[in-house]
């Protein structure tokens, strides 16, 4: 059974982090709070695909379409008259942490909080995108960063529109 790297108890992988190659469990890292559920609320379908390293495959500056559950329709009412939307999503494919790297925008070394890295405890992505057209409960937008069938978990009015 794993040993974790700070308090060298044994624990079930489940409740271990690999962080720079080595096993932290949940109780080291996250001190005694809990979990809690976040249920998401729809789906990505693009093109984009994980890179090697950091990177992105495809255009993201391709229309993506963010399919919300039929369950979500009561909540886009005057959705469409935004030109600016906020998606927090989770990155479903992380498989590694790492606390410092080059940065891959200019080669920085940098910790996970000083860049966009997926490769982060929380697993949760923002990306602020221009709402192109919404159809049913389809959004299509230009901007977003979120690799194919990456689960959405809400939207919030974007950092560019008037408020």
């Amino acid at each position: 059974m794993p040993v974790c790297s700070k308090c060298k108890k044994e624990s079930d992988l489940s409740k271990l982090e690999k962080i720079d190659g080595n096993f932290i469990c949940h109780s080291c890292l996250y001190l005694d709070f809990k979990p809690f559920r976040i249920f998401p609320i729809g789906f990505v379908e693009n093109e984009l695909k994980r890179g090697e390293g950091f990177g992105l495959k495809g255009n993201r500056n391709q229309i993506t379409k963010i399919h919300l559950f039929k369950t979500q329709r009561p909540f886009l009412y005057k959705l469409e008259d935004e030109k600016w939307i906020t998606i927090v999503y989770y990155f479903h494919k992380t498989t590694h942490i790492r606390s410092v790297f080059s940065r891959g925008i200019d080669g920085k070394e940098v910790g996970v909080f000083a860049s966009r890295t997926p490769y982060r405890l929380s697993r949760i992505g923002i990306s602020n995108v221009e709402l192109v057209k919404i159809e049913n409960t389809t959004l299509y937008v230009k901007g977003f960063d979120a690799i194919n069938d990456s689960p959405i978990l809400d939207i919030k009015l974007g950092t560019k529109s008037k408020w």
